[in-house]
């Protein structure tokens, strides 16, 4: 059964960083290309960031890029997000989730795989 188990989660304040993990278990993982999605009260869910297969292509909301990096492990079958200059608006709960390579878009729906949720609470 595939489980995918975030850790890093945790009540920061503005500028901080924080490490989010998404270990994964049950699929093969260099068949999947990963994703972080975030979900705040009230708004819907949104991709955050994603990464291929293989780790050689990344992709980046506009209000993450040049904070965070997104990057994975295929042997530990881990993928994480470093989050640098933490702000308020970041606050939410993450998910990771994993994408078949062979399904390019990147919409929610396509992500057949996913995590529980790590809270990011982040201080003005």
């Amino acid at each position: 059964q595939v489980q995918l188990v975030e850790s890093g989660g945790g009540l920061v304040q503005a500028g901080d960083s924080l490490k989010l993990s998404c270990a994964a278990s049950g699929l093969t993982f260099g068949f999947y290309a990963m994703g972080w999605f975030r979900q705040a009260p009230g708004k819907e869910r949104e991709l955050v960031a994603d990464i291929n297969y293989s780790g050689t292509d990344t992709y980046y909301a506009d209000s993450v890029k040049g904070r965070f990096t997104i990057s994975r492990d295929n042997v530990k079958t881990t993928v994480y997000l470093q989050m640098n200059s933490l702000k308020p608006e970041d606050t939410a709960v993450y998910y990771c989730a994993a994408r078949p390579r062979t399904y390019t878009t990147q919409t929610a729906s396509n992500y057949g795989y996913w995590g529980q949720g790590t809270q990011v609470t982040v201080s003005s």
